[in-house]
């Protein structure tokens, strides 16, 4: 089974069908892969939601956006690859957003995923696969 966790700019692109990121979803649908995000990109999400000025026409946007999202958590396997990703990468001096390592460590724990992301600071994690579906 084919998983893909999307990051909050591309979860951003999906809730507001931009730069194809829905046309590229909807194959992935129809060849059985399971689509969702992390916990850490949830959060990002409703920050923006309430920090937007049309908070409730953006709350309904994303509440609509999840159905069919799986949300992985932030659970005891993935702490424990956070703690292991962010020691390895500060030994070999790759900073990265705290937000970008549980990410990266929620897809790690979860085994065949691929994070959808634009960030490339995300392909610099040793053993995570990353595309990036935007046309």
């Amino acid at each position: 089974m084919t998983r893909y966790l999307l990051d909050t700019g591309i979860m951003g692109d999906l809730i507001n069908r931009r730069r194809g990121v829905d046309v590229r979803v909807r194959q992935a649908r129809s060849q059985g892969a399971i689509i969702g995000t992390c916990e850490p990109v949830m959060a990002e999400l409703y920050f923006g939601v309430e920090n937007s000025v049309t908070r409730d026409k953006n709350l309904k946007r994303l509440h609509h956006a999840m159905r069919g999202i799986r949300r992985w958590p932030l659970d005891g396997p993935a702490v424990r690859e956070y703690g292991r990703l962010a020691a390895e990468l500060k030994r070999v001096g790759r900073p990265m957003q705290q937000i970008d390592v549980m990410i990266a460590a929620i897809a790690l724990s979860l085994g065949d995923c691929t994070v959808v992301s634009a960030d490339s600071d995300l392909a610099a994690v040793p053993g995570l696969k990353v595309e990036n579906w935007r046309s």
